[in-house]
């Protein structure tokens, strides 16, 4: 029989100071990995572009993989799977690693889709002006796709933060882990999970929030 709501909440209060700590685990964890993963994401869309087919043909093998194989099967293959040829990381680097390699597939993947509704008379002009490349690349080609993706750019920012609580399957005390503890320790599951999926809303609808604010800013039509 569950206990009341009484009981529960002097549970949570109790402790409160262990889940804030799993939060801020949690919101590091999906920072980190939402900016690495931007950032390797602009890296390997660059490489999309190249002239040299070997290097399309490597990078969009890359993109696939990553966005093929299940997160969870990535993670524990570093984390369970690599001690067995002697390399063993703890359980935060393995996160972050496969986090990221994870999220910069999809980065790129909403980078070159965007790029691809691009008007290409603009990066002629501007290689007939004598812009080189990258010149193109960093002036022109990014700016405006970045612009473009901010939509799902977000979406993915978004399943950063609820993707993270799958981390505690490979030991990383995160918030979820957290409260795992909670609803073992007084056996009362469903307030436990309601109250992550309060927790996860709030933070879901501030990102949301902030990313209405950037697009009102970078004038995106509807």
């Amino acid at each position: 029989m569950m206990g009341g709501w009484s009981s529960f909440i002097r549970d949570l209060t109790e402790q409160m100071p262990l889940i804030l700590t799993g939060l801020v685990q949690t919101l590091q964890l999906a920072g980190l990995i939402s900016v690495s993963g931007l950032l390797l994401g602009i890296v390997i869309f660059y490489l999309t572009l190249s002239k040299n087919q070997y290097v399309r043909s490597a990078i969009n093998a890359y993109i696939s993989f990553f966005i093929g194989m299940p997160l969870i099967v990535l993670l524990f293959l570093m984390y369970y799977g690599l001690p067995q040829w002697g390399v063993r990381l703890s359980p935060f680097t393995v996160a972050f690693i496969g986090f990221t390699f994870n999220v910069a597939a999809y980065n790129a993947a909403y980078l070159k889709t965007a790029f691809n509704g691009l008007d290409k008379s603009q990066l002629e002009a501007a290689s007939a002006q004598g812009f080189n490349p990258l010149q193109i690349f960093q002036l022109i080609t990014l700016p405006q796709v970045i612009r473009l993706s901010i939509p799902a750019l977000t979406n993915q920012v978004i399943a950063n933060l609820k993707d993270s609580s799958v981390a505690f399957l490979i030991q990383y005390t995160e918030f979820f882990a957290r409260v795992q503890e909670l609803a073992a320790t007084n056996f009362q599951f469903f307030k436990a999970y309601f109250f992550a999926a309060l927790v996860y809303l709030v933070l879901v609808s501030l990102i949301v929030l902030l990313a209405r604010a950037i697009e009102r800013r970078c004038c995106i039509p509807a």
